[in-house]
């Protein structure tokens, strides 16, 4: 490895973890532990404030500065960066514009071999269908709720209504600030209700000045994404509260790919098994029903009971439509 690109995977190191020991920086770069002060040294003349740190090994740390120089980044860096600030509009997190205008710095000062790549991505950002459009989220409330959920610090702020409606002042200790489909959620126990709750964070108004520190509370389960998943899904565990299974008359390769979250078992070349949840038992009757197959229920009885309901739904609603016909 060529001097110049050894001191920038060295320097590309030394910026990744706090404490790096002589030793490994060695190992990881091939070269002896001569070479690595060497290098260390030459680093140092360039600017890079490098502190040396006790040990068995001895080692080194970076530290952060004002007048550190530039940042220097090496190839794999530089395009995933790049392709994060492409990909920046779709965390709804109100930096687009100012993603766009990093980009087009970060691009000035790119060599043209990685130029040429970079220009290559483009990202396109889709919502699923039916969502409506994602609100982004003001910077500062970002910062503050993960400032808020790093210092332990109770949060106080107004929760605005979805519709019309004065906001809700909440007290909460904030544990976790979550992303899901470009969406922004605080995690937190409300202290006024006594329950977590998760609150979409285009939707939070923070108060100054924040209220006291408090002892960290353990998610049910100890699983941050399970506990939101089934948050998602109306329940406190990552599972549906409503759970069935159909026999749908269609060949299995035609159910996969519209299966989602449910479970396809093969009965035969015309026949297959589905297992699938829903917040409703309703709610399952009518997913099932988007396959326009013949099928039976297995079980359990209230996912039949719904069919019956949604039958009889379906049957009026297409009686109301016969009469309207002939009524015109």
């Amino acid at each position: 490895m060529a001097t110049t690109s050894r001191l920038l995977t060295l320097l590309s190191l030394l910026q990744a973890r706090r404490d790096w020991p002589g030793s490994v920086l060695a190992s990881r770069l091939g070269i002896s532990d001569r070479t690595v002060r060497r290098d260390i040294d030459r680093l140092r003349e360039m600017g890079y404030r490098i502190e040396s740190t006790m040990g068995p090994d001895g080692g080194y740390r970076l530290e952060a500065g004002n007048d550190m120089p530039p940042l220097l980044f090496d190839d794999d860096q530089a395009l995933a960066v790049a392709i994060a600030l492409r990909a920046a509009p779709a965390l709804g997190a109100g930096i687009g514009e100012a993603a766009v205008r990093a980009l087009a710095t970060m691009r000035q000062v790119l060599p043209s071999r990685l130029r040429h790549r970079c220009d290559a991505v483009e990202v396109t950002t889709v919502g699923r269908p039916g969502e409506a459009p994602i609100a982004a989220v003001p910077l500062d409330v970002l910062l503050t709720l993960a400032q808020a959920v790093r210092d332990r610090g109770t949060l106080r702020f107004d929760y605005l209504p979805r519709g019309e409606g004065d906001p809700h002042p909440r007290r909460v200790e904030p544990h976790h600030l979550v992303t899901s489909y470009g969406r922004w959620y605080l995690l937190g126990w409300d202290l006024d209700r006594d329950d977590w709750r998760l609150f979409a964070a285009e939707r939070v108004r923070p108060r100054v000045p924040h209220g006291a520190p408090f002892v960290p509370r353990v998610v049910p389960g100890g699983d941050v994404d399970a506990f939101v998943s089934g948050r998602f899904k109306g329940s406190d565990a990552n599972e549906w509260p409503c759970r069935g299974t159909v026999v749908l008359h269609a060949p299995a390769h035609r159910v996969w790919p519209f299966a989602g979250d449910g479970t396809v078992t093969v009965v035969d070349e015309d026949r297959c098994t589905l297992e699938a949840g829903s917040w409703s038992w309703g709610a399952l009757a009518a997913s099932f029903g988007r396959f326009e197959v013949a099928m039976e229920v297995v079980g359990p009885p209230e996912l039949a009971e719904a069919f019956a309901v949604q039958a009889a739904r379906f049957a009026a609603a297409g009686s109301s439509a016969e009469e309207s016909r002939r009524g015109s």
